[in-house]
């Protein structure tokens, strides 16, 4: 039987929101550098990119984990992935957990576990919060938004307020997570495009 133990859930969560505001400038940041015209050279997006959903997704920084593991109640819970990608689980410590597949951060906890801690763990782990997009430019309300699975390129800018007067309403431009390119997005093709977590939507100004 494992002694009970603290999770720290409590630290785990000021140190998750603690790490928000810095996320959020680096976005802003990231959106300065941008031109902020309508003509901005940026490649569309492409066919393999527009089909991504969360099939084989993985994990990042302010996503929330719920981890079970069966019959051991003082080991499951909720825990916030850091900034840094990490998970600070009890007994093993810490679990890199950004970048990877919930099957990988699975098996990861699984393997640590087994033997030394607990005899024949079973483990399971599922996202319970993804971490938010962020859309930025000609948007009534730009900013910081919770992810919600099936959401599209133009459900988010009208979650945004929708365009402001200035906005190039024919075109935006996404950022994913997973990469430091921008690719240009049509909003007249009648395709729609996912919003993944940890996205980045800029709509430019339009030419006058």
């Amino acid at each position: 039987m494992i002694p009970h133990i603290d999770h720290g859930l409590s630290r785990h969560s000021a140190m998750a929101r603690a790490a928000r505001p810095a996320m959020l400038a680096a976005v802003l940041g990231f959106a300065l550098l941008l031109p902020g015209c309508a003509g901005t050279t940026a490649q569309p997006l492409s066919a393999v990119d527009r089909a991504t959903g969360l099939a084989g997704y993985r994990v990042g920084a302010g996503d929330k984990l719920r981890i079970t593991v069966f019959n051991e109640p003082t080991l499951t819970g909720e825990y916030n992935v850091t900034s840094t990608g990490a998970v600070a689980f009890p007994l093993i410590g810490v679990v890199q957990a950004g970048n990877h597949t919930i099957d990988d951060v699975t098996r990861e906890i699984t393997g640590r576990l087994s033997g030394a801690y607990v005899n024949d763990p079973r483990v399971s782990v599922e996202v319970l919060n993804y971490r938010p997009f962020y859309i930025l430019g000609e948007v009534n309300k730009p900013g910081e938004y919770p992810y919600a699975s099936g959401m599209t390129v133009e459900q988010a800018i009208a979650k945004a307020g929708g365009f402001t007067y200035r906005a190039n309403e024919k075109t935006a431009f996404l950022r994913r997570q997973t990469t430091s390119a921008e690719h240009s997005v049509s909003l007249r093709s009648g395709a729609p495009v996912a919003v993944l977590p940890g996205d980045t939507i800029r709509v430019g100004e339009r030419y006058f």
